[in-house]
């Protein structure tokens, strides 16, 4: 997956995130992402992950190997 690739699916699932991804490795496969939504609003960072793990769809550990997340509060 390419950085445009997941920044679509975030913003699908969470319309109004701001996102930022970068590659960490420069290979395709290890990425940092920072989301910032107010639907992240009163809910655990472990809530707010899950968010942003489901709207990948599965692909998180098959065409996408590594995706560090930090989410926000907007």
């Amino acid at each position: 997956m390419d950085l445009k690739e997941i920044e679509v699916m975030i913003k699908e699932s969470l319309p109004d995130a701001v996102v930022e991804i970068q590659d960490l490795a420069g290979d395709g496969n290890h990425y940092s992402a920072t989301v910032t939504s107010s639907k992240f609003s009163g809910k655990s960072k472990i809530e707010q992950h899950k968010m942003v793990y489901n709207s990948l769809k599965g692909r998180m550990g098959n065409e996408l190997h590594a995706l560090a997340i930090k989410t926000k509060e907007n």
